[in-house]
């Protein structure tokens, strides 16, 4: 984990309310899939955090839908302004050996951190990407998603499967035969993948979105609730958990 002064190399709008940062790190920083940092905003306290999709050298791109007031001001920072920045943090997702098939199923800004598995596993492994998003104005990045194989789902049909991403998923699962699943999307999806794959027995590993407060473990903010009735925090346990370890 470093504390850094970054500076902003590209700022661009790639979606209705979604935005693609990219920033300059001082020296190479490793970035594991899944992680995630924390950027300071000017005239706000506290840091906020956003998933690592490319960790390339000296340049870190996240992604972030615009929400409230402090991702509205992110999104008017330009080319040569400055950043606090916190990275790496958090657990990512790692796969073994012999998982050599992987479905990732995300939806919404939660194909952020999958955008990095993509990338780090799609010359090794077989890749099945259910990427679901509000309508066609939301689609973005599919240009990264298409390493692998690539299902978009659209609530309203307007592009690709009409439906969500666990739909489009499930409809392929029993053919598909995945070694692992990773995914990564709001706390309704995560439900229901979790309650479509009860008893197939397959490993299932998810990304917890949470609001934090200080991204190591300190402040609490980011508490969840185990399956065994202990608390876990997302920020230094996380974000990613089994998912038959957290409820949902």
């Amino acid at each position: 984990m470093r504390e850094i002064v970054a500076t902003v190399l590209e700022n661009k709008r790639i979606a209705e309310n979604v935005y693609s940062l990219t920033f300059a790190t001082e020296g190479e920083v490793k970035v594991r899939p899944g992680q995630f940092c924390m950027l300071g905003v000017r005239g706000f306290p506290l840091r906020r955090p956003f998933a690592v999709c490319k960790a390339e050298n000296d340049r870190i791109t996240v992604g972030y839908q615009i929400k409230g007031r402090g991702t509205k001001t992110l999104s008017a920072y330009q080319a040569g302004d400055k950043l606090s920045a916190l990275l790496p943090l958090g657990n990512g997702f790692y796969v073994s050996e012999k998982e050599k098939k992987i479905a990732i199923v995300g939806g919404g800004a939660g194909i952020f951190p999958l955008i990095s598995v993509i990338r780090a596993y799609a010359e090794s492994k077989e890749i099945h990407s259910y990427m679901g998003f509000r309508n066609k104005a939301a689609v973005c990045m599919q240009y990264e998603m298409q390493r692998g194989e690539l299902t978009i789902a659209t609530d309203d049909g307007s592009l690709g499967y009409r439906g969500t991403a666990v739909q489009a998923f499930m409809e392929d699962i029993g053919a598909l035969r995945p070694d692992v699943i990773l995914s990564c999307g709001p706390t309704p999806m995560l439900r229901a993948l979790k309650k479509a794959v009860e008893g197939r027995n397959i490993p299932t590993y998810v990304s917890l979105e949470e609001r934090m407060g200080c991204g190591v473990g300190a402040c609490l903010v980011c508490v969840c609730e185990k399956s065994d009735g202990s608390r876990a925090r997302v920020c230094r346990d996380g974000p990613v958990f089994d998912i038959n370890d957290v409820e949902l």
